[in-house]
């Protein structure tokens, strides 16, 4: 269940710290997904050495094509110090698994949810989430794609991780104005249990497998999130959401 606000805390104040440290920012030209692409290469090829590195200093592959990106800029720098995409089925073969469907195969539990029975217009994946090295110096995170905190949740030093959970919210949202109704990512067991504090029910499909570490199959209902999101993450939520419907829709 969420957590509740402690005594004398705003629901507001999630938002505005928000604000002033970071904007999510739809990667929707070329130049904003070149950043995408290059600041994966800098963490999981110069700096995590999970891929190789290539001489021009871009991480893309196949599914980058059918693909929206987003993007998270730091306020004071105006440097982009995160990224993330949102993996849609591939327009000329609907059927084509996306990349936890591959990198699950058996581990997936077809009782719990058939990914080829569903409306395939309407699934995508969260995937290749990155943040910036600066950004993962606490210890632990080093050897990290993006920061995983194990205290989303509200206490009295309350310590959100907003970089982290831009992306997600940016994700989701995203995914809300492309209709997209469920959402799959491979997790890892300390993500979905912290997440969970802030209304966000991430549910198992599968065993484990490895993937840079243990990760789950997992998805989440886009519809049901929005809905249940903590009182004081709704209006962080709401934030992003603005900034992404603006960035998408309002006139150039």
């Amino acid at each position: 269940m969420p957590e509740a606000l402690p005594p004398g805390i705003s629901i507001a104040s999630f938002s505005e710290g928000y604000r002033k440290y970071f904007e999510v920012v739809p990667a929707t030209t070329p130049e904003l997904k070149w950043h995408n692409f290059h600041l994966r290469h800098k963490v999981y090829a110069d700096e995590l050495g999970w891929e190789p590195r290539r001489a021009d200093g871009i991480a893309t592959d196949d599914y980058d094509r059918h693909a929206v990106h987003c993007l998270v800029r730091a306020v004071a720098t105006h440097a982009f110090v995160g990224g993330a995409r949102l993996v849609l089925p591939d327009p000329e073969h609907p059927a084509a698994p996306l990349p936890f469907e591959t990198a699950c195969g058996a581990a997936l539990d077809r009782r719990i949810v058939d990914t080829a029975a569903l409306d395939r217009s309407r699934i995508a994946e969260m995937s290749r989430l990155t943040v910036a090295a600066n950004y993962r110096r606490r210890p632990g995170e080093a050897a990290q794609a993006f920061v995983i905190d194990d205290d989303f949740g509200i206490t009295p030093r309350i310590r959100l991780p907003y970089l982290t959970l831009g992306l997600y919210l940016g994700l989701i949202a995203l995914a809300r104005t492309r209709g997209i109704a469920t959402l799959f990512m491979l997790a890892e067991p300390q993500l979905a249990h912290s997440i969970a504090h802030l209304g966000v029910a991430i549910v198992p499909i599968g065993g484990a497998i490895d993937h840079h570490g243990e990760r789950f199959p997992s998805m989440i209902d886009v519809g049901a999130v929005v809905v249940g999101l903590a009182p004081y993450i709704r209006p962080f939520f709401d934030t992003i959401a603005d900034d992404i419907e603006r960035a998408l829709y309002s006139p150039a």
